[in-house]
């Protein structure tokens, strides 16, 4: 009775570390497939401007992208180089985990940095000025 035992019990372990290595292909291949959907979705934002007033195509409850008119905080030894705060627009898809910081130029051209949720590493918010938020992204 006892080397039964014993027997039953290496095959399930067997059958873990089966089961271990099948759960560590599969969770590979979902990151090959979340990094190959990230550089489409970079792809596709930065190849065409951004529309904030599309509707999303999904069934469930969605948040609706929120625009803010926001001035660039610059610091002194930046400003010298950027001359006088301008105004940008910034553009929150929480949905699409987009950010889209949009400056208007001049001959109403547009100029826009989009930043996945992936390239934000930190929010930081001011605890002595209430409406000045930091973000600080990759690199």
């Amino acid at each position: 009775a006892v080397l039964g035992y014993q027997a039953a019990g290496q095959s399930g372990e067997q059958e873990l570390e089966n089961l271990v290595l099948k759960l560590s292909v599969l969770k590979d291949f979902l990151s090959s497939i979340e990094k190959k959907a990230l550089k489409a979705l970079q792809e596709m934002s930065s190849a065409a401007p951004p529309t904030p007033s599309q509707p999303l195509s999904r069934k469930a409850k969605s948040i609706p992208v929120q625009t803010f008119e926001v001035k660039l905080d610059v610091t002194l030894g930046d400003l010298t180089k950027i001359g006088k705060s301008q105004k940008y627009t910034l553009s929150v898809d929480v949905d699409g985990g987009k950010l889209v910081v949009l400056k208007k130029q001049k001959d109403s051209q547009e100029d826009w940095n989009t930043f996945t949720h992936d390239k934000i590493r930190q929010l930081i918010k001011s605890q002595r000025v209430q409406n000045k938020l930091g973000i600080v992204f990759e690199k």
